[in-house]
């Protein structure tokens, strides 16, 4: 079952909607067969757009374009482990507009035949958990990556989605099964202070709480 919602607040959809309704091109993590480019055409539809996915070697690839595309966004994933550096270094050009839930495929661990000894295994940061005890990890920039490595023969195992191990012509030797997940939508900004809150000082409080008490305005 696909899970679908929106996370964003009514006020933010209100300040929001005119960023994302202007999307044409939604930049994100390849090469074919991602969960991401499968969120990201997921997303187009919820939103009624009509865009193009780019697809990336890496995230940090594809928001340096997007900084600098009034009409670009950028879908990010919530365990992506450095998603932290998709959001503070581009304060004031770039603001996390959009939040929703969206089911990877299948995750799996693959090999090139069931009966294949599993020691090498090719994985994405976020998944590498799900590698077997014991096993050496391969670090993969995506999950399409991973399975490539274990059908080129440069690893033993993968962990992948379920649509790349069959792509690739893998065996599945245990399947974790689809994972509820959490995508983000990051958009340029023409406002330098967008997504930046505003914070009164204690100075700025203590003059507004005095103005109140005195009914001076």
């Amino acid at each position: 079952m696909t899970m679908t919602a929106s996370l964003s607040t009514g006020q933010a959809d209100n300040l929001l909607s005119p960023a994302l309704s202007r999307i044409r091109r939604i930049r994100t993590l390849g090469p074919a067969g991602t969960n991401c480019e499968a969120a990201a055409r997921h997303y187009a539809g919820l939103r009624g757009l009509d865009i193009e996915v780019d697809l990336h070697q890496t995230l940090e690839e594809a928001i340096a374009l997007v900084a600098d595309e009034p009409d670009a966004a950028l879908l990010g994933c919530v365990v992506y482990p450095d998603l932290h550096k998709l959001v503070f270094p581009f304060l004031g050009r770039m603001v996390l507009a959009d939040l929703f839930l969206f089911d990877t495929f299948n995750m799996v661990l693959a090999a090139r035949n069931s009966g294949d000894r599993i020691h090498r295994v090719a994985s994405h940061p976020a998944p590498s958990s799900l590698v077997p005890p014991g096993c050496d990890i391969h670090l993969a920039n995506s999950n399409s990556e991973a399975a490539s490595l274990c059908r080129s023969g440069e690893m033993d195992g993968c962990i992948t989605t379920l649509a790349a191990a069959r792509r690739e012509g893998l065996s599945v030797v245990a399947d974790h099964g689809a994972v509820p997940m959490g995508f983000t939508i990051h958009v340029p900004t023409t406002d330098p202070g967008a997504g930046l809150p505003h914070v009164d000082s204690p100075e700025h409080e203590e003059a507004g709480s005095t103005h109140a008490r005195s009914g001076t305005h």
